[in-house]
Parts: C-alpha cells; structure tokens; sequence
C-alpha cells in the first residue's frame, strides 16, 4: 500500500491501511457487543459503500441480531449532492425494536438525518449509528454518531466500499485524493 493509484481521472495516495481499518472494526463491535448485550438488534446496512464494514463488523458482532439492507444516494463525484433520494429496501416492522444504522462514512449528515426521521416514523425503541469513517468538521447534525470506528479530515477517500463514480470500492485499503 506504498504507492498512488488511479481511479479513472484522479490520482489517489495511500491512506489507511487495510490492520488498522481491521482494528477500528474490532472496536466498534466491542462497543456494540458491550452496550446492546440484553438488546436483539436490527443492523440496517446502508448500501453501497456500507457493504465492506457491515460485513467485517457483523463478523464480530456476537449478540442475536437481524441485518437488513436498504440504498440511498447522496453523492455524485467526488462532493455530496445535499440531497437523499429515496429509501429502497425498507419492509421490515421495525416497531419496538432496536435499530443501528451502519454507515460507511458519515460526512455533512445528510443521509444519516433522512434516516433518522424515516425510522423515527416506525416507532422503533432507539436508534443507533454505527460508521467506519466520521468526518467531524463536515457534521452539522444534531443526531449522535454512536460508534465511529475512525475519525478522518474532510478529505475525499475511496477503498473499503467507498467510491469514486462507481469505482474503487473493493479496495482493501483507503486512499485518499492525491
């Protein structure tokens, strides 16, 4: 992982290497595993870039459990488009029931605040947030992140399910924009 790389029309130099995405996966089930231990939680994996960290963190994750998958779109390029299109995948009663939302990267909030409000409209026990990447300085939403497996700047990163037009998410590793 010592050199750039191309995705189509960009250059990328190496970022997070593959242990230490492993060691912040660890983490979050810890604290997952820790704090809903009496709970049979819901995962609601955001696809597409959640797929990676969903399925390395549902590995560890040892309390009875469902997953379910829903898609959403928020970005085009390499900035967020502010905006959400519409939920797909969501038909599970969820009423009652614990809910963690795992995320591949929470950045402006955008995704993660529509999210919210379609779950909170479901009557479900509580929400929780669970992501691989955080960028603090982008967030402006009220919502509490509750596991974040690493924080990072607002810097543009593709590898580990995240994308750039489509491309670079099987990459074991995280690169970020040379």
């Amino acid at each position: 992982m010592d050199q750039k790389i191309t995705i189509k029309d960009k250059q990328f130099r190496p970022f997070i290497p593959a242990k230490k995405i492993d060691e912040a996966v660890k983490k979050v089930a810890g604290q997952i595993n820790a704090e809903l231990k009496n709970e049979s939680p819901v995962f609601l994996v955001v696809l597409n870039g959640s797929f990676m960290f969903a399925s390395d963190l549902l590995k560890e994750v040892t309390i009875p459990c469902e997953i379910s998958f829903i898609k959403v779109a928020s970005y085009h390029g390499t900035s967020s488009s502010g905006s959400v299109s519409e939920l797909i995948g969501l038909t599970e009663d969820l009423s009652g029931r614990t809910v963690v939302i795992v995320e591949d990267i929470v950045d402006t909030g955008v995704t993660l605040e529509k999210l919210v409000t379609v779950l909170q409209r479901k009557n479900v026990k509580q929400i929780k947030v669970a992501t691989a990447l955080m960028k603090p300085d982008s967030y402006k939403k009220e919502f509490k992140v509750d596991y974040v497996g690493m924080e990072i700047g607002n810097d543009f990163v593709v590898g580990y399910g995240l994308d750039y037009d489509g491309m670079g998410r099987n990459l074991k590793e995280i690169y970020v924009l040379a």
